[in-house]
């Protein structure tokens, strides 16, 4: 037995397992490179194959066990555990894939390697109904329960025992179909063409049908022409793919997969899933058509399978979620421990008095414990979790799908969201403003259709038309709306060859672009009719966001001489041109469409040398195709803001909730939209953090450049860069708090590596974050959350998933109803969904604190009735409990639940803790207020001149005062239980009408719910209830009384007991009402803590910045990174 942490920093227990395995050294036959002449069928002049097996099939023992769907395996080398996720493992370069696995595995090492990766299956298994039930009973408050129906039965309280089973069983049965449910979608989920026949590549290089369930990583696998569903991950060496990853990703865009490539500096990396994911198919992913050519095969190399995969990992984050460390839960805990510790005094209490009274020991025991039962009410995570239920079913009434229910909670805390900008601020569609060629260093005047007569030839429309990862799927165009957008201004056409074409010509241009047949927009024949107007696209480098650009290498039809075309981020393809061809003013003109909003993208183009042939290209990399390029103009886009988007990002200012912008786009770009749609306002300025690495013996370094009056400078001679430089000379005072920093990728990735001491003060008040890679959205959220931000994010799920699933509350803007890429989904196509989202989480939380307290109350209520009537060896009696827990406090604690959120957001955030001052002291002064009417209502009845030992003879209702007899020498029989009598029916009126009058005060309404008035279940409960109680105090009811063992009073008695109820209901309304306006002050004031330090670290440090000589830098300053010193120089 292994006893260890896990990646959530969890203690976990495993058994550990031995299996034997051939070869002495097990992991060390995992190195491809170690195997490379078995899977090339080569094994060596001195080695032969029979002997090779056979050593081999040496029996090693190998030590594993298994946790969370993943197995670990024992490393001697390491001393530790450690697991194998596949092939990057091997830490092997994208060309040792391709030239160690230009055949299959060998059937030795396939087996092999099937024993520690398993068969490639994500085996979501729906646990038996038997297991599941074994697993929810044995939770630990159904274990109390059983214990208390075991106690109950002995007291002979049968009524109630049943009912709390009844009720138990209900829960359990529904617990048990929820849970059944969800594993039975996420079988049926993944089960979908999991198990699917596949065209492996086996070592004699055959080609045999198999079972996906077969294949381990390094077998080489066909894909068909018709696409199919992955099983696995794979990396393409032959070929190109057309891939939906929307099941991944939550992006319906189909997207471009490309060969790995085999040559040039990309080649000889080492292979990197993260890096290489354009050229990776996914498990789960739809391949919808292919792309080969002559013949040849598409074929992938398979990279991880199983739970290794990126569907496995998502599955495995579902069924084993990150534990959520909200503080409600663990306060909750600590809260029953205190009810507990009551408990336990009441249990003494018990002791001491029965055996005063010389109970017998079989009661004595029975009665202290049944204390207990009281104290700890069963129902409590039942009615907690009924908030969540019904905002969970509000959220999907307006569109909102949540695959997480517990994070509806910390939705309600809130305090920073992050957004990202294209499709989720602005519209997913760019429309094309217009385009501004380059020609001799310098910009010719804009032109806004560039389908006109004067364009319509030249290389700046050849770029439009053929740079793009566009395809016809079912005879539609599909792709990135943006390439969408700029291939229709060209008003060409894009054909792709049948599969038949493809296969009958050698080699043949897979797809062909040309100008329409009867263009409109000129009368030169020479463009519409001659076939050398037709330009193929040989090959294709797909757009990187690491690299920020895509490039194609295009023949047109009778050229010897082949072309490439490039697009991308202006800096990016201005870096990558020859700089006389850079025009001069290259840096004001981005600026000023980049100020104005604009998305600008640059276009480049060279001529390749006419010794390429169509093969060689193929194996070029794409370093080598995009340099020396020409720079030939911009094409700008507008993007504009969504509607809804300034509205809802100043609802979530006023409420106090921090918006940041998280995007891949450019600087000035995602400035001018933070701008325009308010997360930055007019008066406050922005200062672009533009740090640089350490370069030439020179330290990393950071330039603080403040946005105004910019200027252009020229760092050096190869690159052109955008530097802002101001006119201001005095710095923003820490004071004025009217800034904002603005950060590119770039520089958080030097930022965190060489100025770890400045990330956090950095992102306390940056606000943009452009060119920002997948990874480092990831990044930016853990680094918020470090200083105690409760992070939202919300993205299209493109490529932010890492980002979604990392914050505390992840929105994704997808069509799909869930989405595995995050915990919730919104079906509404903007933003408007956060601001929903907060208020149903805010309204969750109160209500589950409101349920908590009264449920609470109820236990000390019933406790306190208990051991009053202890006192006089009474007790309720069993239809008294049967009608307090259940038609009391189930009907209220289950529709108090049913207020909907407040329809604004306040400033105000709901307390995330049950044990703080003001909470606790709500509590406290209900429980005093409680104690004393009850204790009032005791020893008053104690009192009346009409009070005798009760016994069934006894009729105070209608035997005038002075005839009472008070002779303590009545002999006539009565209750055994000592059940009836005045004591018990006093209290068990006073105490029903104080469950309701703390369910009324304590269901909180604005400002995070509508109030109760409202929720009309609940008033009708209660409205209900007060009547029947009243009524029956007032009128008896013979049956009721019989059922209810209550005795009749005298009127004058019933008339105090209203006045009584009436009088507490008031002081805890009053009291609770001081409570919410009064508390807070009153403990700092009784503590002597006015000045208490904040305790969240953002807060903190925001306090320690604000009166900083140094913070934030001088305009232009310049801070470099020392010995893991920093010092700030102002620019002169």
């Amino acid at each position: 037995m292994l006893c260890k942490q896990d990646e959530f920093k969890q203690w976990f227990r495993a058994k550990v397992y031995v299996m034997s395995g051939p070869g002495e050294r097990p992991f060390d036959s995992l190195d491809l490179q170690s195997t490379t002449q078995v899977a090339n069928g080569d094994l060596g002049v001195s080695t032969t194959r029979e002997e090779h097996h056979g050593k081999l099939r040496q029996p090693v023992q190998i030590h594993y066990f298994t946790h969370h769907s993943t197995k670990y395996y024992w490393n001697d080398v390491m001393q530790n555990f450690e697991f194998y996720k596949g092939l990057e493992d091997v830490k092997m370069s994208c060309v040792s894939i391709h030239s160690d696995h230009s055949s299959g595995l060998p059937k030795t090492l396939q087996d092999y390697r099937r024993l520690f990766f398993g068969e490639n299956e994500i085996a979501v298994r729906v646990p038996s109904l038997f297991k599941l039930l074994i697993k929810e009973v044995l939770n630990p408050f159904y274990i109390f329960q059983l214990f208390s129906v075991i106690l109950w039965s002995a007291e002979d309280y049968y009524y109630y025992a049943t009912a709390i089973v009844f009720m138990s069983v209900i829960s359990i049965a529904t617990s048990l179909y929820t849970i059944k449910k969800q594993y039975v979608m996420l079988h049926d989920m993944v089960a979908a063409h999991s198990v699917v026949r596949v065209s492996v590549c086996r070592e004699s290089k055959d080609i045999e049908e198999a079972m996906s369930t077969d294949l381990v990583p390094g077998d080489v696998i066909i894909i068909p022409a018709n696409g199919m569903i992955m099983p696995c991950d794979a990396v393409l060496t032959h070929g190109t793919c057309i891939v939906n990853e929307s099941m991944l990703t939550g992006e319906s865009v189909p997207v471009t997969k490309t060969s790995l490539p085999t040559s040039g500096e990309e080649a000889a990396r080492s292979f990197n899933m993260e890096e290489h994911k354009r050229h990776i198919l996914f498990c789960g992913t739809h391949v919808i058509q292919t792309r080969f050519y002559a013949g040849e095969l598409v074929e992938a190399v398979v990279v991880r399978t199983g739970f290794s995969t990126e569907k496995g990992q998502l599955v495995r984050s579902i069924l084993h979620p990150k534990p959520t460390d909200f503080k409600l839960y663990r306060d909750a805990y600590l809260f029953l421990l205190c009810l507990v510790g009551v408990a336990g005094i009441g249990f003494i209490y018990t002791v001491i008095l029965s055996v005063m009274n010389k109970v017998p020991a079989k009661t004595i025991i029975i009665e202290s414990l049944d204390i207990i039962t009281i104290t700890v009410p069963p129902a409590l995570p039942a009615a907690m979790t009924a908030g969540i239920v019904y905002a969970q079913r509000r959220l999907r009434r307006v569109g909102i799908f949540c695959i997480s229910p517990q994070r509806i909670n910390m939705c309600g805390q809130l305090n920073l969201v992050c957004f990202d900008k294209t499709g989720t601020l602005t519209e997913d569609g760019l429309d094309l403003w217009g385009v501004q060629t380059a020609e001799g260093g310098r910009f010719l005047p804009p032109e806004a259709d560039p389908a006109k007569e004067s364009l319509v030839n030249t290389v700046f429309v050849a770029c439009m038309a053929t740079c793009h990862s566009l395809t016809k799927i079912e005879g539609e165009l599909s792709g990135d709306p943006l390439d969408l957008k700029m291939f229709s201004a060209t008003g060409w056409i894009l054909e792709e060859p049948t599969e038949e074409e493809t296969a009958l010509h050698n080699p043949i241009m897979p797809t062909v672009v040309r100008p329409p047949k009867h263009n409109p927009l000129t009368h030169s024949t020479e463009l519409s009719e001659l076939p050398s107007c037709e330009i193929g696209i040989v090959r294709q480098f797909p757009f990187s966001s690491t690299l920020q650009r895509m490039s194609v290498v295009v023949r047109r039809l009778g050229d010897k001489h082949m072309q490439a075309y490039l697009k991308g981020a202006p800096e990016v393809v201005a870096n990558l041109c020859k700089q006389h061809t850079v025009p001069h003013s290259f840096t004001e003109t981005l600026e000023t469409y980049t100020r104005q909003g604009f998305r600008v993208i640059a276009l480049a183009h060279r001529q390749l040398e006419s010794k390429l042939s169509w093969h060689k290209v193929q194996s070029l990399g794409r370093d080598l195709i995009e340099t020396n390029m020409e720079f030939i103009g911009l094409i700008i886009m507008q993007n504009k803001i969504k509607e809804e988007t300034a509205g809802v990002l100043l609802e979530l200012r006023q409420a106090n909730i921090r918006t940041l912008m998280v995007t891949g786009d450019n600087m000035l770009t995602a400035i001018s939209v933070a701008r325009d749609c308010g997360m930055v306002r007019a008066d406050e300025k922005v200062i672009i953090a533009d740090a640089a690495p350490p370069k030439d013996f020179h330290p990393a370094s950071i330039t603080w450049h403040y946005t105004e009056n910019p200027a252009q400078t020229h760092q050096d001679h190869q690159t052109v860069e955008i530097n802002l430089e101001d006119a201001v000379s005095e710095r923003v005072t820490p004071q004025d708090q009217n800034y904002h920093f603005a950060v590119t990728g770039k520089a958080f990735a030097v930022i965190t590596e060489h100025f770890p001491q400045l990330v956090q003060k950095l992102v306390l008040r940056a606000t943009v974050f452009a060119r920002m890679a997948p990874d480092q959205k990831t990044e930016l959220v853990e680094v918020l959350q470090s200083i105690d931000y409760t992070v939202g994010m919300c993205g299209d799920g493109a490529n932010d998933c890492g980002a979604l699933k990392r914050a505390h509350s992840g929105i994704s803007l997808s069509e799909l109803e869930a989405s595995v890429a995050s915990p919730f989904t919104s079906t509404t196509s903007n933003i408007s969904c956060v601001p929903h989202l907060i208020r149903e989480g805010r309204a969750a939380l109160i209500t589950s604190f409101c349920v908590f307290k009264f449920m609470a109350l109820y236990s000390i209520i019933q406790y306190l009735s208990v051991t009053l009537l202890y006192s006089i060896l009474s007790n309720l009696g069993d239809f008294q409990f049967l009608f307090i827990d259940i038609a009391i406090i189930l009907i209220i604690a289950f529709t108090m639940s049913l207020n909907p959120a407040w329809k604004e957001l306040v400033r105000q955030r709901p307390p995330s803790s049950l044990i703080s001052g003001r909470l606790l002291c709500s509590v406290l002064t209900q429980i005093v207020t409680c104690l004393v009417f009850q204790v009032l209502a005791f020893l008053l009845v104690r009192q009346q001149s009409w009070y005798e030992t009760w016994t069934p003879q006894s009729d105070a209702c209608n035997v005038s005062r002075s005839s009472l007899s008070h002779s303590p020498n009545v002999t006539s029989p009565h209750d055994q239980k000592n059940i009836k009598n005045y004591e018990n029916t006093t209290l068990f009126y006073v105490s029903s009408f104080q469950y309701l009058a703390v369910a009324i005060v304590f269901s909180k309404g604005k400002p995070f719910r509508q109030p109760s008035y409202k929720n009309w279940p609940f008033m009708l409960s209660c409205i209900s209830l007060y009547t029947f109680v009243l009524l029956i105090m007032l009128y008896p009811v013979p049956a009721i009384d019989s059922f209810l063992e209550i005795v009749c009073v005298p009127h004058d008695w019933r008339v105090t007991l209203v006045i009584i109820v009436i009088v507490n209901a008031a002081a805890s309304f009053v009291l609770e009402e001081a409570n919410d306006r009064w508390a807070s002050s009153f403990l700092l004031w009784l503590f002597c803590r006015r000045n208490k330090p904040p305790r969240v670290s953002y807060t903190q440090l925001a306090l320690g910045l604000r009166d900083a000589a140094d913070w934030p830098p001088r305009p232009s300053a310049v801070t470099y990174a020392r010995d893991l010193q920093s010092h700030t120089s102002a620019a002169l």
